[in-house]
């Protein structure tokens, strides 16, 4: 599917970037009236014209026409010239009624942006400046079943990536959901392993609404309702539980008030259970992470978003073994922590997601991983060290460095790499891909091998002879015959030559695995 999306590449077109940066807002304002109207269920289930859809909607023809086309543009209709109809991820979670739907989470958004309007005040305030007016208990009711129908069809996306992670490590036993709001991540579990039993754990007025949508899931039997404040005393009982799930809970609170959750979450957890932190992380997602932490800004009274190293270093303060970050498919990621190492390592996270997590948390831009048949190796490249780069002839760079052939061979003995995204200075990002191979090394990959981009800068100066440093000195991708542009371009990056010295500069490195 092609259509429209933000460049976050500031090395793009320039003044077209800033642009679509300031125009953001144009393309959801779009898509919120697309939803209000329910349009993408009204196309179901073989499109309309824009007079047909004009007529049932009231609107316009000719302009309702135009907003169509616009949808077009941003990729949730296509359209033959005459019937406009729903592009694929728009029919699988934008149609009322489909498993997946996601309006009520999309239109929750819009709820949002009033207080956005308001963040140079908070800015210069130090925290959120607007608050919400009190309401009778009617709204507030109607307000909180409308959020928790929001969020549950985002938790029920989140929860198909990390039951499989507990698939060989929960039976019979007890789950304590901290804050549970809709209830959708526990619900997952009890499907999932039917020997447990479920304690909820909200503000009365929330678990009014949880009880009603736990009863939609056909859940109500074996769940316990627990009425509490979470800042104030807990009653559920110590070591009791085999499962705690703190899922987006700390990002609404400050350092000391998250520390005091995690202190008495920790505490009810069994000598044989697992503690379960579900959040953002800056480390995983950081565009959209930091953006997050923005929005604890402007609607809560002093939530932000807690980097992984923040969350492990307290629950191990608090005597329980944390696991490393383990993100999700999404935006979102796990850390998990145990009272021993035993217990922990009766989990089935997948390998490839921790290695990646902690590559990202060296300092690269991106960490994309490719299959490595697509690494594209070319003789015609090593022309252009040979003519037009001044460090020909030096140790690790042609005629001394792998000839194209032996690197088009080489790439055969692996089936999968990582394209590592960097920038200046050189020295900086090779000492980082040296510290990225070894994590893939002590990972069990004790084949990876890393090229990296430019000539060696590890020593100060290079001899014309042998390597000082042969130890920590790796080829360049393009003194290996690899055509960096292609590779990049196949890999679905961007990548383009620079018209000046003082443009912004991109590195690239291949981390080979298997």
């Amino acid at each position: 599917m092609s259509g429209w999306s933000l460049n976050h590449d500031p090395s793009g077109a320039g003044p077209q970037y800033l642009e679509d940066l300031a125009t953001g807002y144009w393309v959801s304002e779009v898509f919120f009236t697309a939803m209000e109207m329910d349009l993408f269920t009204l196309l179901e289930p073989v499109g309309k014209s824009a007079v047909q859809a004009a007529g049932e909607l009231g609107c316009a023809p000719a302009t309702f026409s135009r907003f169509l086309h616009a949808l077009c543009a941003i990729g949730l209709l296509t359209t033959d010239g005459r019937i406009f109809v729903s592009t694929q991820p728009a029919r699988e979670h934008l149609v009322r009624g489909r498993s997946g739907y996601l309006g009520d989470s999309i239109l929750w958004r819009r709820y949002l942006q009033p207080n956005w309007r308001g963040l140079g005040d908070c800015l210069k305030a130090g925290g959120r400046t607007l608050y919400p007016t009190e309401e009778d208990p009617d709204a507030l009711n109607g307000r909180t079943r409308r959020y928790l129908q929001a969020m549950d069809a985002v938790a029920k996306l989140k929860a198909a990536q990390i039951i499989p992670i507990f698939s060989q490590s929960l039976g019979e036993g007890e789950l304590l959901d901290v804050g549970a709001g809709s209830g959708a991540l526990a619900a997952a579990f009890l499907h999932h392993f039917p020997g447990l039993r479920a304690t909820l754990m909200d503000l009365p007025h929330v678990l009014d609404c949880t009880r009603e949508l736990m009863q939609e899931k056909g859940l109500n039997q074996g769940v316990t309702y627990l009425a509490a404040n979470i800042l104030e005393p807990w009653s559920p009982a110590p070591g009791r539980f085999q499962l705690v799930l703190l899922s987006n809970i700390i990002h609404a609170y400050d350092e000391r008030e998250t520390f005091e959750i995690m202190t008495k979450a920790a505490g009810c957890l069994a000598e044989d259970g697992f503690l379960l932190v579900h959040d953002f992380f800056p480390e995983h997602f950081p565009q959209r992470a930091l953006l997050y932490d923005l929005n604890m800004l402007v609607n809560t009274y002093n939530g932000r978003i807690f980097p992984s190293d923040f969350v492990r270093d307290a629950l191990t303060r608090l005597g329980l073994h944390p696991s490393n970050l383990i993100p999700l498919q999404t935006d979102t990621g796990l850390i998990i922590a145990a009272r021993t190492e035993t217990v922990l390592k009766r989990l089935n996270p997948d390998r490839n997601s921790q290695l990646f997590s902690r590559i990202r948390t060296l300092g690269f831009r991106q960490v994309l991983p490719i299959p490595a048949e697509i690494v594209q190796v070319a003789d015609w490249v090593t022309l252009r060290c040979q003519f037009g780069c001044p460090f020909y002839g030096k140790p690790h760079c042609p005629p001394n460095a792998m000839p194209p052939q032996r690197t088009a061979e080489m790439l055969h003995a692996f089936s999968q790499a990582l394209l590592l995204e960097g920038e200046p200075p050189t020295a900086l990002f090779q000492r980082r891909v040296l510290q990225a191979e070894k994590e893939a090394f002590l990972s069990d990959y004790y084949k990876a091998f890393a090229f990296w981009a430019g000539p060696c800068s590890l020593c100060p100066s290079c001899e014309d002879s042998a390597c000082r440093n042969p130890k920590d000195a790796r080829p360049s991708m393009e003194a290996a015959g690899i055509d960096v542009f292609a590779t990049v371009e196949r890999a679905g990056l961007a990548l383009r030559t620079l018209a000046s010295k003082e443009a912004y500069a991109k590195h690239f490195a291949l981390l080979l695995l298997e």
